[in-house]
């Protein structure tokens, strides 16, 4: 479910944690063109008006579920992502990291304004040879001069 990603800012790698509250992706906004750093959903303990989590399902989204929150298409411009085998909870939970493609990036929505901005990885099923891993897998999508990739 992208529990965690790998992003580049000029010459620093970032590796970001969900778990973490500080958590944020550099995300390419699809209306503006302008890549920003966007805090990555919302967890239990924070308040705010988006959903819980930082993940949206592909058939939610294509239902109408997230409407009501008025998201944005946005990019998840990382090189890598993370997921976790098992469950939240398990112990000795082991971390596999995939690469994103060249000209690929994470399919986001982006919801709120100012400090209630956030991100959302919109996940589906996980390919055929990753099932055991996790039930649900970052959606990949080609992006247009995606340079910062």
């Amino acid at each position: 479910m992208c529990g965690g990603v790998e992003a580049r800012e000029a010459d620093k790698v970032w590796k970001i944690y969900f778990p973490n509250p500080k958590a944020a992706i550099p995300v390419l906004l699809e209306e503006s063109g302008q890549l920003d750093w966007i805090h990555w959903g919302r967890r239990k303990e924070e308040l705010g008006t988006g959903p819980q989590g930082g993940w949206a399902r592909l058939s939610t989204v294509q239902s109408g579920g997230w409407e009501k929150y008025m998201p944005r298409r946005g990019f998840g411009m990382v090189q890598r992502y993370m997921e976790k085998e098992g469950r939240p909870g398990e112990k000795n939970r082991l971390s596999h990291w995939f690469d994103v493609p060249e000209g690929y990036a994470l399919e986001c929505l982006v919801i709120g304004e100012g400090e209630q901005r956030r991100v959302y990885v919109v996940t589906t099923a996980p390919p055929a040879e990753y099932e055991w891993i996790h039930d649900r897998w970052p959606l990949l999508t080609v992006v247009k001069n995606a340079s910062s990739n």
